[in-house]
């Protein structure tokens, strides 16, 4: 490990100074000197972080223009923390380093913007002992990082209740009975995590590439009549994105020649492939009555969300066909079951036929 030598910053003062603090403390710590005091508080006026020192009774004694910026309720709820800080350090162990580092979590008071604040207190010494000195914090907006991860968390939740299907309880249902409970969980849960007016999911058909619409919402009935197919051109958005499998995100309708207007009355929209492994199963389209109402994070967050629906959509289909062969088995059982009997009765009938001048008139007249 390569040891590094600490440095004593001095802003301001004569570089006669400097030198002269250089002699005191010797080789323990490099000197370095900043005469211009402007330009070092330029430089903290400039980070996009709020930065505030305040003495152990809560007292503000510098911040930067950031930092006077926040929120009052911000701005004392991280002085509070400051305070318990000091608090800290003067307890600490007389053998301790004296600096004190901590991590906290803060919000505004309808939690739309949500801050890291690090705490740093100082511990000083004197004759009378270890007590609180001063404290730093820095206070770093993390709203945009944290609600993305807030997100996702809701995503991978709404995604398990998708693929949660009881078993039992699907087995009793058609295939159109699963479609519609599995499209009401979409429903709920896209209009929950997505952005959209309305909203649609086609499957690709394997005889003949087309897509046909399974569930959507928002949506008027002709859309039931549009003749979609798996192709990059020709059959608007949906087909293109079926066949590259790339997501496309539409800002303006109006302006793409690949929306087919209309229907909806949509001014934007986003469109996801739905894939099971490398294979595409389908598309899901979400529209806005708004231009430029989807960005990149929202393809994200559609694409995510678009994989457990595949994977749902996957497992009803193999539910489905766990039951069609589950029947084929019963049928071919109770065919094998019947035959014999019935071969047996039709050996009966030809022996009776080859024997009809020996029975009895009455016999004679039943067989035939």
């Amino acid at each position: 490990m390569v040891e590094t030598q600490p440095k004593l910053v001095i802003v301001g003062g004569s570089p006669q100074e400097a030198e002269e603090l250089a002699k005191l403390v010797g080789d323990r710590y490099e000197i370095v000197q900043q005469p211009d005091e402007q330009g070092v508080q330029s430089v903290l006026r400039a980070l996009g972080e709020g930065i505030c020192i305040v003495d152990p009774e809560g007292r503000m004694a510098w911040s930067n223009e950031y930092f006077a910026s926040l929120d009052e309720g911000i701005r004392r709820e991280v002085r509070s923390l400051c305070v318990q800080a000091a608090d800290s350090v003067g307890s600490l162990h007389h053998e301790a380093r004296g600096a004190l580092v901590t991590k906290h979590e803060i919000q505004n008071a309808d939690a739309t913007r949500i801050f890291d604040v690090y705490i740093t207190g100082i511990a000083e010494r004197d004759n009378n002992g270890l007590h609180a000195g001063r404290v730093a914090a820095i206070v770093r907006d993390v709203t945009l990082t944290k609600l993305a991860q807030r997100k996702m968390n809701a995503i991978d939740r709404a995604g398990f209740e998708l693929v949660r299907l009881d078993v039992e309880e699907i087995r009793e249902m058609n295939a159109i009975q699963r479609l519609q409970l599995l499209e009401k969980r979409i429903v709920r849960y896209a209009s929950e995590l997505l952005n959209f007016d309305h909203f649609a999911i086609f499957l690709v058909e394997q005889r003949n590439n087309r897509l046909q619409l399974v569930m959507q919402s928002g949506l008027p009935e002709e859309i039931q009549d549009l003749d979609l197919y798996l192709e990059k051109e020709g059959s608007g958005i949906s087909g293109h994105v079926a066949s590259t499998g790339q997501s496309y995100i539409c800002n303006d309708v109006t302006q793409d020649e690949r929306f087919l207007p209309g229907l909806s009355g949509a001014r934007s929209s986003l469109t996801v492939p739905l894939r099971v492994s490398d294979r595409v199963i389908g598309i899901m389209d979400i529209e806005s009555a708004s231009p430029g109402a989807f960005d990149e994070q929202d393809k994200m967050y559609a694409e995510i969300f678009g994989r457990y629906i595949a994977m749902a959509l996957h497992m009803l289909q193999l539910l489905v066909t766990e039951r069609s062969e589950t029947n084929l088995v019963a049928c071919d059982r109770v065919s094998g079951e019947i035959n014999e009997p019935l071969d047996d009765i039709e050996n009966e009938i030809g022996w009776l036929n080859n024997n009809e001048k020996s029975t009895d008139p009455e016999t004679r007249d039943h067989i035939k």
